[in-house]
């Protein structure tokens, strides 16, 4: 059985109930990252802790995926793709149980960490086992049918999670998220085959791989422009309770719109790069511009705060679109290019709501996080202007006379 067409070799049931056992690994992720923020207030009263510092457990969760996507990615290397994966959720089940156990802030904040180390490596992973399961030109949707799991998880199982959270206690939604990830890794193990001739690297020679200017391009632009959506979605829900001043009641509500904005976000951005490659980033950066810009002066009303957040969370059409990319720019560095993708949006899911927290802190108010946010997805598309000036200028100079 050929890794690189397997489409040959698999019927189109096959694939579907792969491509579930993936994005089941996904849900999972997506409900762990985002869980606490949903439950910031929550946290913050059981800990004894002010939500900005709250803030900081988003950060070292996110440390975590930035370390471990890197580092498991190289160590991993040589192993089969369906026993990293199976490896990896069995260590994210470990990580969110420890969590759901830690007694103080202080260690919450290391079992975050260790939570967040399989992050990256597990969705880099996933993204080519569902690339190799299409033609090259689905390779975008499928990947973004793998990481529809991330998106559901927004729009189900981060309200579900602070739904169990307010009515119980934060605990039980990490108990909730290390149940799903050992469902991930069961269901991985049974619908996955071992495919012995798929390619393996060695750690060294990935590290020698990695190179490249556009490679870097990439993750620039994840770790930076896509900051801005983390900016207003870490504080979305003290935004909610001090500004537009509603009941608690409407914080998963809220959460599940923006989940629902990532979930069709998510389906356009395998789309329009599949159509537009590269040039697909510029656009979505540019949009969300315009839609954070709105975000201060949408939070006076709970519907237009709700409707500015399904168009700000469609920010999240960057994630299959800047993965293709990487998987087109990282030469015989697939693995630890498609790991550290998550490792650079995981950057910006430290540095969003770290940058978020100085605003309000300052006095600046909880709305001001969408002007921050505006901020750094202006940022993100100069360096996509450098990365489109850099190719462009590159085919220029090897075209001939």
């Amino acid at each position: 059985m050929s890794a690189q067409t397997p489409l040959h070799e698999f019927s189109k049931f096959k694939v579907l109930l792969i491509e579930l056992a993936l994005a089941m690994g996904g849900f999972g992720i997506g409900t762990g990252e985002f869980a606490i923020m949903g439950l910031m207030p929550n946290l913050s009263s059981d800990l004894g802790v002010s939500e900005p510092e709250v803030g900081h457990l988003i950060s070292a969760y996110a440390l975590g995926v930035v370390v471990g996507a890197p580092l498991l990615a190289i160590l991993g290397a040589r192993l089969f793709r369906r026993h990293l994966l199976i490896l990896l959720m069995a260590f994210y089940a470990l990580g969110n149980i420890a969590s759901a156990l830690a007694p103080g802030y202080d260690s919450l904040m290391l079992f975050r960490f260790i939570a967040g180390l399989p992050h990256g490596a597990y969705f880099g992973v996933a993204a080519l086992v569902a690339a190799s399961l299409v033609p090259a030109n689905q390779r975008a949707k499928a990947v973004s049918r793998v990481m529809m799991g991330l998106t559901l998880a927004l729009l189900i199982g981060n309200p579900l999670a602070t739904v169990l959270g307010q009515s119980l206690n934060w605990r039980y939604a990490y108990l909730f998220v290390g149940g799903i990830a050992a469902l991930t890794a069961v269901l991985v193990f049974f619908f996955l085959p071992l495919n012995r001739d798929e390619p393996r690297n060695r750690p060294l020679h990935e590290v020698r791989a990695f190179r490249g200017a556009q490679l870097w391009y990439a993750l620039a632009i994840g770790a930076i422009g896509f900051a801005g959506m983390f900016c207003v979605f870490s504080y979305l829900a003290p935004t909610l309770l001090n500004v537009t001043g509603v009941d608690p009641f409407w914080i998963p509500i809220a959460l599940a719109v923006f989940g629902l904005g990532g979930f069709v976000g998510n389906i356009l951005g395998g789309w329009l790069f599949d159509r537009l490659q590269f040039r697909s980033v510029g656009l979505l950066l540019i949009w969300a511009i315009g839609m954070l810009m709105l975000f201060p002066l949408a939070t006076g009303s709970v519907w237009s705060l709700l409707l500015i957040c399904f168009l700000v969370a469609q920010m999240s059409a960057l994630g299959p679109a800047l993965q293709t990319r990487l998987m087109d720019v990282a030469n015989e560095a697939q693995t630890l290019a498609a790991a550290s993708h998550h490792a650079a949006f995981n950057v910006a899911n430290a540095l969003g709501p770290w940058l978020g927290g100085m605003a309000i802190t300052a006095g600046l108010g909880w709305q001001s996080t969408g002007y921050v946010g505006a901020a750094m997805a202006a940022a993100g598309l100069g360096i996509f202007m450098m990365a489109w000036r850099n190719e462009n200028g590159a085919q220029l100079v090897a075209e001939p006379d």
